[in-house]
């Protein structure tokens, strides 16, 4: 199962994190987060640090963002998938594909996130299959687009009948390993964690990261 640690921020803490061996690591380029990374000097750390990435996918996680700002920063901090954990329409995650397929700047994968709450309908995705390739369902609040520390009914995943995969995200935390080890969805690809695995916005508890990951993805 994939995992992606998201909201990461400090240069020493992303290393220790990436020594884990994860699948994707998660920036979050939305100012009014606590774990906001667009500060002076990131990227240029991320540049010299390039080979640290090799096996591992770097994220940009936007909330509403204007597009130029999504491509300036796929470009400046060379990323490989960009999140948008907003309202942002299907429309504008197409402009988004086709930018990148006519041009000839860096080009991002696009995951759309999705908060589900016991109204949400699954059917909503449908107009994001061509353009996204991957889903993350999280849970939402009227505060925040993300980053809750809350989980939605899971039970509600047998409703998802399309073929994009998806992360689980939403409230994710060190004992639910084995309970997400016994979900049964053809789609489920991974999880997204963040807040229950910190000891501050933004910075991660590797020891904690580490002993799910071993119960998640037992040798």
């Amino acid at each position: 199962m994939k995992v992606k640690v998201c909201g990461l921020r400090e240069p020493d803490n992303i290393n220790a994190v990436l020594d884990l061996g994860i699948d994707y690591v998660g920036f979050i380029f939305y100012d009014r987060s606590s774990r906001f990374v667009g500060k002076t000097g990131f990227a240029a750390w991320l540049s010299k640090h390039e080979d640290r990435f090799a096996t591992t996918q770097k994220v940009g996680v936007f909330v509403n963002a204007e597009v130029d700002y999504i491509l300036n920063t796929v470009h400046d901090y060379q990323l490989d998938y960009v999140q948008l954990h907003g309202n942002e329409s299907p429309g504008y995650c197409q402009e988004l594909k086709l930018l990148w397929s006519a041009s000839t700047l860096r080009k991002a994968h696009i995951i759309k996130a999705f908060s589900i709450d016991p109204d949400f309908k699954f059917s909503t995705t449908n107009a994001y299959v061509a353009s996204c390739p991957l889903f993350v369902f999280d849970t939402g609040g009227k505060k925040s687009p993300g980053g809750t520390g809350q989980k939605w009914e899971w039970s509600k995943m047998k409703d998802y009948q399309n073929p994009v995969p998806f992360l689980l995200s939403g409230g994710i935390g060190p004992a639910d390993a084995e309970a997400i080890r016994r979900l049964d969805h053809p789609q489920l690809a991974g999880v997204d964690l963040n807040s229950r695995f910190e000891e501050q916005p933004g910075l991660k508890d590797i020891g904690r990261l580490k002993s799910f990951l071993t119960q998640l993805n037992p040798a």
